[in-house]
């Protein structure tokens, strides 16, 4: 495999249904063996609740160095959600983290969580380099679950690669929805400016003022269930063997704390559908949630039905649709055709990967990345957007 960087790769993948072992990186890179979560059925309604209220504060009126490391991730379900293991104290406590660039903090349920069955919860009591903090704190993510707590400071360890005294957000209570998802918690991998409690380093600023990396920068690679799931992120740097067209240098805007771009145009078949809008690349959302103009005249060309909710009812025939376009910076990123449909429901009705943001912006959220490679530049503050390459 061929890597820009020579300092950290975190590794997502995974086969649909047996185990498989990644190549090396280097030599002086990890084997790691995943597997996939095969029991996940995808909810497209809760996918646009989710990032309604995880966003809504944006729209208050509507409803030690290593060479390469290598992090196990798992793609759980028809690309719903993507989680790594991280270790966390010492000795390690592992826990399974979606990585989420549309939130900032990092938490994980604690041995005092009394609504955490089932779940990884971590131990300070058990761990060497746990250091007391105390504040309390809160989130209330997208279809209104919450977690919350107290901080405290330990050692994190993506891949090999180790964060001191990282603050962590140590989860004693969480809602039912979490108690029933696969994850543990969060890494959020947004800006430092929406942290919980003000203040706070995230793990990304920690491994630049830490001089874990040199290029101060992420890669991120969503594979698609359809070609085995999985995925990586690397930090410190881009893969290249997953780039298959030119690199796009995008301005951001981190004003709100989020990773937002500028979409000029939004293009189906051939015809311009909607206004020019601005959109917040998001790992953790699942679906493309447009601003109404365009998800509205989208719709209207590919003779999808408003269900109400912010969702679409589309055709299973994606052989009848044609790929829908993005003119960002000058240049063109695509979502196929045969990614449009999300959720069939067996009965002959589907529920399109599109949807409306109910905001005056939109998400771009895992059905766009999971086409589209992106590296996220944080001191620029920037991306670059490449094409994904052919069939992985």
């Amino acid at each position: 495999m061929k890597f820009f960087t020579s300092v950290m790769i975190a590794s997502l993948m995974v086969a649909a249904s047996t185990n498989i072992q990644a190549a090396p990186a280097s030599a002086s890179g990890y084997s790691v063996v995943l597997q996939n979560n095969p029991n996940f059925k995808p909810i497209a309604k809760r996918q646009v609740f989710r990032a309604l209220n995880k966003f809504s504060r944006l729209a208050p009126n509507r409803a030690g160095r290593i060479d390469i490391g290598i992090l196990p991730v798992i793609d759980n379900g028809n690309d719903y959600e993507y989680y790594g293991l991280v270790s966390i104290g010492t000795p390690p406590q592992k826990f399974k983290l979606d990585f989420d660039t549309g939130s900032s903090d990092l938490w994980i349920p604690s041995s005092n969580c009394g609504t955490c069955k089932g779940k990884t919860m971590y131990n300070p009591k058990k761990s060497k380099t746990y250091k007391k903090d105390g504040r309390p704190w809160n989130i209330t993510y997208g279809d209104q679950s919450t977690s919350g707590g107290i901080l405290a400071r330990d050692s994190v360890n993506l891949a090999g690669l180790v964060i001191k005294n990282q603050i962590i957000d140590m989860a004693t209570t969480i809602s039912s929805s979490f108690v029933h998802d696969v994850i543990d918690g969060l890494c959020g991998l947004a800006f430092d400016t929406i942290t919980t409690v003000p203040g706070i380093k995230t793990p990304v600023d920690n491994l630049m003022s830490q001089g874990l990396i040199k290029n101060k920068m992420f890669g991120v690679f969503l594979g698609k269930h359809a070609n085995g799931g999985g995925g990586e992120y690397v930090f410190g740097g881009y893969d290249t063997t997953k780039i298959g067209g030119p690199l796009t240098q995008v301005p951001v805007d981190s004003s709100q704390g989020f990773w937002q771009i500028n979409v000029d145009s939004t293009i189906i078949g051939g015809h311009k559908v909607g206004s020019r809008f601005s959109g917040i690349i998001d790992t953790g959302t699942t679906l493309l949630l447009l601003v109404e103009d365009v998800a509205e005249a989208l719709a209207k060309k590919v003779g999808a039905k408003s269900n109400g909710d912010g969702t679409y009812t589309i055709t299973c025939d994606a052989t009848k649709l044609k790929d829908l376009e993005f003119t960002i910076a000058g240049a063109t990123f695509k979502v196929p055709a045969a990614d449009l449909v999300f959720e069939n429901d067996g009965k002959g009705h589907c529920t399109a990967a599109f949807g409306s943001s109910g905001m005056d912006f939109a998400i771009l959220g895992d059905v766009f990345i999971k086409n589209n490679y992106v590296i996220f530049e944080p001191t620029k503050p920037a991306v670059q957007i490449a094409p994904m390459a052919a069939n992985i």
